[in-house]
């Protein structure tokens, strides 16, 4: 299902991240940063609170807004039952919708959003992200205290918070349209290959929502992935040419970029989580709307579908993947 939009508009974003991300290629352009994964919290759980409460008080500042003017907030995480972004919206007294699809989140909560605005039944809605890297570890995998080695596929779970303002007053930038994501069961089962696992449901999006608008790839300046991590990225490209004779040669993917691969080993394949694409979009993809070196990109953050408990029982691991389609106000 693709939506056009013709009135939603991006007002301001706010990123918050931890160590590892600041030291990344995009370290300038994040607007605050914590040097370790506590921030002065007593729980790595209430770390992650703080990191989209955080990037919350950002985003209203650098707004001009209070939270009185958000019509509704929009939010979810990584965490058992979305708690960091029901922590984070006990604080504000707004109308508050939590969701999750894994790391499709930001791009759901966006599609949400922009659906509200053009309807008219909001003016401001407020979105946000987030997700911790040690936190993550426990409750997926194992505290990072155990050292357990993981294979060279594996993703590094981004930590931050990120936040997105959407209104109907024209700026720079607009959400022209969105496509929502089909779930795809390719029959994957390996937790440490999160690329492989989303790659399907990547494809699947693009090629419905170039589909359903009667679009070439080319249309886009950039066709911007979630968190395939450097694996993934490379077997959508094939995927992508086998399945639907396309070539994705005006791509890249969120989890290559936002970390320095070379020489942050540790990261692995590259970033995953809720935050890692939103990190990407809103530091650096909006900024080169903004200033129209890019005039369109589809932003395509890509989930993996599953909990500890599936994972121990040998389900398979479904992916979905929503789309977002962002383009330069003239």
């Amino acid at each position: 299902m693709t939506t056009k939009y013709k009135n939603v508009y991006i007002k301001d974003t706010a990123t918050v991240v931890g160590p590892y991300e600041y030291e990344g290629p995009l370290s300038k352009r994040f607007d605050k940063h914590y040097e370790d994964m506590y921030f002065n919290e007593e729980t790595l759980e209430k770390a992650e609170t703080k990191l989209m409460s955080d990037s919350i008080e950002l985003a209203l500042d650098k707004s001009k807004l209070k939270s009185e003017d958000i019509n509704l907030f929009i939010a979810g995480d990584l965490q058992n039952q979305i708690t960091s972004s029901t922590y984070a919206a006990g604080k504000l007294n707004i109308p508050f919708l939590g969701i999750y699809t894994a790391c499709a989140t930001n791009t759901e909560g966006l599609a949400l959003g922009a659906t509200y605005i053009e309807s008219k039944i909001c003016k401001n809605v407020m979105v946000s992200v987030s997700s911790h890297n040690m936190v993550s570890e426990k409750q997926f995998r194992n505290p990072t205290e155990y050292g357990a080695p993981k294979p060279g596929t594996a993703t590094f779970t981004a930590t931050g918070g990120a936040t997105c303002i959407l209104t109907n007053k024209k700026s720079k930038v607009r959400i022209e349209s969105a496509t929502i994501g089909i779930p795809q069961d390719y029959a994957q089962t390996d937790p440490l290959h999160m690329g492989s696992v989303m790659v399907p449901a990547a494809a699947n999006t693009i090629h419905r929502h170039l589909t359903d608008l009667g679009r070439s790839i080319n249309y886009y300046d950039l066709i911007l992935t979630g968190d395939l991590g450097i694996y993934g990225k490379e077997i959508l490209k094939d995927f992508m040419k086998t399945e639907y004779g396309m070539e994705l040669n005006n791509y890249n993917d969120c989890g290559v970029m936002l970390y320095d691969l070379e020489n942050q080993k540790e990261v692995q394949a590259g970033g995953s989580g809720p935050v890692c694409s939103a990190l990407v979009v809103y530091s650096d993809i909006l900024k080169k709307l903004e200033t129209k070196e890019l005039k369109r990109v589809l932003y395509v953050a890509t989930g993996a579908l599953f909990n500890p408990t599936t994972v121990f029982q040998k389900s398979n691991i479904l992916s979905i993947a929503n789309a977002i389609s962002l383009e330069s106000v003239e």
